[in-house]
Order: C-alpha cells, then sequence, then structure tokens
C-alpha cells in the first residue's frame, strides 16, 4: 500500500491499487515504473494493465504476464522493469475492465487521432465505454482518481470526457476526480522520458492536481511536475507538437531553397542555431534528438502527435467556422506533407527519371530504432513511387511483417526485415529513417547489393564524404555545396523570427478564444505566461517568444517563406481591425 501525505495535518490518500489502460508506448513505461516505485521503504502499489482483447492488440497482455514487453525496437531499460514487476508480482495484465472497480487511481493512455480537422476520440471513448459500468459498480464512498495520458483537444476534459462520465451518472468530485497528465515520451527513449523529464499535472479540481503531482513525483525522479489545470495542460500538450511541427516545416522552406541553389543547408543551420542560442548536435548526430530553432528536414513528419496536434489545437475554432487562412500551424502540415513528393524530385534531379525503376526504402518506422509506422512518412513515399510504376521494396529491422498500418497501405507484400532482399533488385535506395544497425550493416549491404546505383538521404543519416565503399551516386536534403552568404543568414534569422512572433500571435488568438467559451471558473482560465513557461520546461525545445508586430522584409533573391508571409500577413490584418 502506497501512502501519500496531502497537507500538514497527517491527512493521507492510500494508493492500493493502480489501473492502466492501453499497453502502448505511453501505458507501458507508466505502468512498469508506478510498480516499481516503492514508497518511504513500502511496498509499490499493484498495477494491472488492461487491454481489450482485440485482434490486433490482445497478444500483449499474455507478454506482459510472461514478463515481455509488448514495445518492440530499442527501449533501455523497459525490458529489465517488466520482468522484476512481474517477477515481485506488482505488474500484471489483464482484459478485464472490472479490474477497475476497487482501484484508487486508473491511468488512460489509449491513443487518439484526429479525422479531417477534428479529433478522432474512437478507441478513447470505447475505452471509456468499457469503464464506465465498472466505475457504476465501484467501492460504496470510493472516489477514484482518473489521469488522461493521452492527448485531448483544449476544452475535451471539461466538455466531451466529463459528458461521457456523465452519461453513467458519474460526477466530476462526487463520484470520481478527473485530472489529465499528457505525455512527453519519445520511442527509443521511454523510460528515460518518463523519469527524467517535466511532467505537467492537470485537473478541474485543485485537489485532482496535488493527489496526481504527488503520486508522479515517485516516477519523475529526474524533472518536475508542475501543477496546472486541465485546458491549459492540454493546450501545453498541443502546443508543443504544433510549434515542432511549424519548426520543421519552416526548416524545410529553407533546405528546399538551399537545394534549389546548392547551399549546404547544415552551415545555414548550424549559424542560425547558433545566433538563436538554440545549438544542438543533430547536425552531425543522426541519433540526437534536434532542439534548436531550425531543425532537421527529412523525408516528412510521422508518429502519433506532431502530424494531428495542431490541428487539435485549432480545433474549437475551426468547429466555430472562424478564419483560420493565416495560420501557421495548419500551413506548417501542409508543407510537411508535401516532402516526400519533394524528396522524389531532388532525386531525379540527381540521378535522373525515377519513374518505373526498382525502389528500396530503408526504413518503415518513422523514428530510429523502433517500430512505430503510425503516420510513417516513409508509407507515404512507397505511395508516391508505386504511382510512378516503380516496384519498391520496404526495409525496417523492427517493424513487424504483419503490422496494421503496412497492411493499410497495401504494402504487407511489400515489405522486408531483410536488408540484403530489400536491395537485391534495387537501383535507388531512398534512406529514411536512421536505425543504428544501418550504421554497421548499411554501407555492407550497399556493396554487395548487385544493381544500386543511386542513394537519397532523407534522414541525414552519412556525412559529407559517406557512403563510403561501392561507387554509388548519392544526393539528399540539404546537400548542397556552397557555403551561406552573410546576406542569406540574416534573411534566415529575420524569417524564423517572423515565424516564431506570428506563432505566438496565433497562441494568443486560440487561447482567448477558449477562454471566452469553455473556461467555466477562475481555476481553469489559460493564462498565456503561463503557457508559455511550461512550453518551455519541453525537452526538445519549445520556446514561445512575446506575441507582438512584425516588421516587412524585402525577401532574399526574391524568396521569402511561407510561414513567414502569414505571419506577416496575419499581423497586418490584426493591426487593421484594432
Amino acid at each position: 500500500m502506497t501512502q501519500i501525505p496531502l497537507s500538514a495535518d497527517g491527512r493521507e490518500w492510500q494508493v492500493k491499487k493502480i489501473v492502466v489502460i492501453g499497453p502502448g508506448i505511453v501505458g507501458t513505461p507508466m505502468a512498469a515504473l508506478l510498480a516499481s516505485a516503492p514508497i518511504r521503504g513500502q511496498d509499490p502499489p499493484e498495477v494491472v494493465v488492461v487491454q481489450r482483447d482485440s485482434v490486433t492488440s490482445g497478444w500483449k497482455v499474455g507478454a506482459i504476464n510472461r514478463g515481455e514487453s509488448p514495445i518492440g525496437g530499442v527501449e533501455p531499460g523497459l525490458d529489465r522493469l517488466i520482468a522484476e514487476a512481474v517477477r515481485n508480482r506488482s505488474l500484471r495484465a489483464s482484459h478485464d475492465y472490472a479490474e477497475a472497480r476497487d482501484a484508487d487511481v486508473i491511468l488512460v493512455c489509449v491513443q487518439t487521432d484526429k479525422r479531417g480537422f477534428a479529433p478522432d476520440y474512437g478507441p478513447l471513448f470505447e475505452a471509456l465505454t468499457c469503464l464506465g459500468p465498472e466505475l457504476q459498480r465501484r467501492t460504496p464512498g470510493h472516489v477514484p482518481v482518473i489521469v488522461f495520458e493521452s492527448t485531448l483537444a483544449p476544452s475535451s476534459m471539461t466538455t466531451l470526457v466529463s459528458e461521457q462520465f456523465a452519461s453513467f451518472g458519474l460526477e466530476d468530485g462526487r463520484d470520481l476526480l478527473l485530472g489529465n497528465s499528457p505525455n512527453r515520451v519519445m520511442p527509443g527513449r521511454l523510460v528515460e522520458r518518463v523519469t527524467t523529464s517535466d511532467k505537467l499535472v492537470g485537473g478541474l479540481r485543485r485537489e485532482t492536481v496535488q493527489k496526481i503531482q504527488h503520486l508522479y513525483s515517485r516516477i519523475v525522479t529526474g524533472g518536475t511536475v508542475h501543477p496546472t489545470n486541465s485546458m491549459t495542460a492540454e493546450v501545453v500538450k498541443t502546443l508543443e507538437n504544433a510549434y515542432r511541427d511549424v519548426r520543421i516545416a519552416f526548416s524545410a522552406e529553407i533546405a528546399r531553397y538551399c537545394d534549389d541553389s546548392d547551399v549546404d543547408f547544415y552551415q545555414v543551420r548550424d549559424a542560425i542555431n547558433h545566433r538563436l542560442a538554440q545549438a544542438d548536435s543533430a547536425t552531425r548526430d543522426a541519433t540526437a534528438v534536434p532542439t534548436g530553432g531550425l531543425l532537421v528536414p527529412t523525408v516528412g513528419v510521422g508518429g502519433h502527435c506532431l502530424p494531428k496536434d495542431g490541428i487539435l489545437l485549432w480545433w474549437r475554432r475551426l468547429e466555430a467556422g472562424l478564419d483560420h487562412a493565416n495560420s501557421l500551424i495548419l500551413e506548417a502540415r501542409r508543407i510537411n506533407d508535401e516532402s516526400p513528393g519533394v524528396c522524389i524530385a531532388q532525386a531525379e534531379r540527381a540521378f535522373g527519371s525515377i519513374a518505373g525503376r526498382p525502389v528500396a526504402i530503408l526504413g518503415t518506422a518513422y523514428r530510429f530504432d523502433s517500430e512505430d509506422t503510425r503516420n510513417s512518412p516513409s508509407l507515404a513515399l512507397a505511395d508516391a513511387l508505386r504511382a510512378k510504376g516503380c516496384p519498391v521494396v520496404l526495409h525496417d529491422p523492427y517493424v513487424r511483417p504483419g503490422d496494421q498500418n503496412l497492411l493499410r497501405y497495401g504494402l504487407g507484400e511489400h515489405f522486408t526485415n531483410e536488408l540484403s532482399l530489400a536491395l537485391k533488385d534495387a537501383e535507388i535506395g531512398f534512406l529514411c529513417t536512421g536505425h543504428g544497425s544501418y550504421r554497421t550493416e548499411l554501407v555492407p549491404a550497399m556493396r554487395q547489393a548487385p544493381v544500386l546505383k543511386n542513394l537519397f538521404d532523407a534522414c541525414n543519416f552519412f556525412q559529407p564524404g559517406e557512403p563510403d565503399g561501392k561507387q554509388i551516386r548519392y544526393a539528399g536534403i540539404g546537400r548542397g555545396r556552397a557555403a551561406p552568404v552573410p546576406q542569406l543568414l540574416e534573411f534566415v534569422e529575420q524569417e524564423f523570427h517572423a515565424m516564431e512572433r506570428g506563432l505566438s500571435n496565433e497562441l494568443v488568438l486560440l487561447i482567448d478564444f477558449l477562454n471566452e467559451a469553455y473556461a467555466a471558473d477562475p481555476f481553469n482560465r489559460i493564462d498565456f505566461a503561463e503557457v508559455q513557461r511550461l512550453a518551455g520546461t519541453c525537452v526538445t525545445g519549445c520556446q514561445i517568444v512575446d506575441p507582438g508586430p512584425i516588421p516587412d522584409t524585402t525577401g532574399y533573391d526574391a524568396f521569402t517563406t511561407r510561414l513567414a508571409d502569414l505571419a506577416r500577413a496575419a499581423a497586418s490584418t490584426r493591426l487593421q481591425t484594432c
């Protein structure tokens, strides 16, 4: 039993049992860590992972109960934590939602998505529909804390989620306590991210926030747990990913200009990030997480967060039919969705027409050393290449052959885990994901490939002068030969400042709308400065500047960025209407 002090008068909140719904990349590390965290020498609480018995994910219950991680790829520390917790009988898994009846804490870690310009909460509400009847049968007087680790569109907790529980006669503050703590995990670093990253905890009531903060401080041992309200937590989470999506799109715009002008984008990147005091090592290290102002443009943006969170942040204003023509966040989505097509055009500029030529796509997961294919741009690239008549084979060392996203794209029969098989007939390779195994295996495999003549690096994997060995023509994003001139650097810095100021102006617009429409009381209001502060605790960099006017520019070499142009247009419109 875990006892958590809430105040100096000795009152304690007893946590005997925690239920975690959804053993994905969020629920699995949270469950393993909570099941391994004794407090003041006491035994950890019992942690039960609940997964519905589905065709695609039902197997995870058996895996956990055998002491095995259901997460593929390279996840340092996770396998050991799960094996030890299962052996110590503090962790188990079940298909039965009745486990929630006597739980003191319930973590909801079910994936959310978007459908068009609105959230897709189908799987989440399916889980809540299973949970609701069991909470109706809970122990009399028992008030569990329910924490949503899932990403939610701002206002969802105070409206849709509360209404879903109310449909079962369950009210916040009487029958349960509703809170949210949006995750900041990253595949390949799940345990590290949970334990060392700062974490937000929100709720509809102060009491709820306090309880979650005390519980989570036991596993967030290398970071700080920041209390706030639910809607602020929702805004900060979606903002972090939306702004990262915007910075990737801005970086892609600059890289595309550099490629058209034969300028080394990575020299531009390092110079600008030095000026911004946001330097990182990602220019030379494909396994480093980019955190600078200018990020690393690749074949596209994938994963479960970045492709949707900007739309979730905008959802309520879009739903209201309000103007969004000058949105940087929504335009960034279009720019990043263009990336697979831009890569093909660049490859054709370097290697000649690709139409009908056999292609190997190296890396099917969206991120290195991961098995995750959700929204992977490699799948979109494969689709575009097949439309040009190219026989395509996809390779990945971690993705399962029966992966549901491969099947959804009709690419199951075009996938292999064998690198030599992927390269056997390929004339052109597109390197899309920088898996660590490629560092030692790829060049030798290319030497043995009988007809491979060209390699396009779409993930900044190789450095200038690489790959060596067999004579293969090499091209990639940002690989221009000329050094940037000072005037170009001045222009890029000016465009970056216009973009970041425009993002802040857009954020103010969204916050004002949400406060007016959905903040029921002072505790639940969103404050821009607080959002700014909390976003700044994101480990991958989310420095939100103050809002304000944006000066005009004359451009450089007849070039301006689409994002900075929108920022200037929005600022001009705002001044005219004030």
